[in-house]
């Protein structure tokens, strides 16, 4: 697992276009958002890592107390002031207890804390699992199959503010899966990831499917209308 965080402008970064431009990987977790819990710091910048997984972020949790509470010895794990990293770190406690399953770790706990929404991605070696919970922000999934609709068409887009480029050569010749807060490219076959669906992608590229809660949060967290406006997108 390779890791490349900076906390600033991914436009003004040249070390990041640099490596953006020439990446090749069979997976890639890229997380470009705005700065809410926590100072603008390397340690409080996505992606996290612990137990050899990645995790990105783009939502807000509360009761960070008893998420404290519950690290208890644990707490070592967080190296920054971010509610992200606290709640990565009781996943990944869950998961341990799991005996490793990534799926029942997550259904463990997103339940169980306060919180105004949760749109996450976790990658390891060979797997992807996505979550989105409420409904407040969005997340897509794109299955698309070598070349595109036409067969042989790499992929490319890029936004109208001119921002963001998605562009890839080798998807004109093999399949790609794309989990992202927002509709990256114009191609047809976008798909929305359901309030309180979990998505698995294996090596396979297959995509499993599940609804693991219903309903609104237990604990519903109410935010400033600054910080609202601070989780419109990854």
């Amino acid at each position: 697992m390779i890791i490349m965080r900076n906390p600033v402008e991914a436009a003004s970064d040249s070390a990041y276009q640099a490596v953006a431009q020439r990446l090749v990987a069979a997976e890639m977790v890229v997380h470009l958002r705005y700065a809410d819990t926590g100072g603008t710091s390397l340690v409080n910048t996505h992606p996290f890592t612990q137990d050899g997984r990645a995790f990105a972020h783009n939502g807000v949790v509360g009761d960070l107390d008893r998420i404290e509470e519950r690290l208890g010895s644990n707490r070592a794990m967080v190296m920054g002031g971010t509610d992200s990293e606290r709640f990565f770190a009781l996943i990944t406690l869950a998961i341990r207890d799991a005996g490793g399953d990534v799926r029942a770790g997550i259904k463990e706990v997103v339940e169980e804390y306060e919180l105004y929404s949760l749109n996450f991605v976790i990658g390891e070696l060979g797997n992807i699992w996505a979550f989105r919970y409420p409904e407040k922000n969005p997340l897509l999934l794109l299955r698309r199959g070598a070349g595109g609709p036409s067969g042989d068409a790499h992929l490319d887009h890029a936004d109208s503010a001119g921002t963001l480029r998605l562009h890839s050569d080798d998807a004109a010749e093999v399949p790609l899966v794309v989990i992202a807060s927002e509709q990256i490219s114009e191609e047809p076959g976008w798909e929305e990831i359901a309030s309180g669906e979990l998505i698995h992608v294996g090596q396979d590229l297959e995509v499993d499917r599940e609804m693991i809660v219903s309903g609104p949060p237990r604990h519903p967290m109410v935010l400033s209308h600054r910080a609202v406006k601070s989780q419109s997108y990854v």
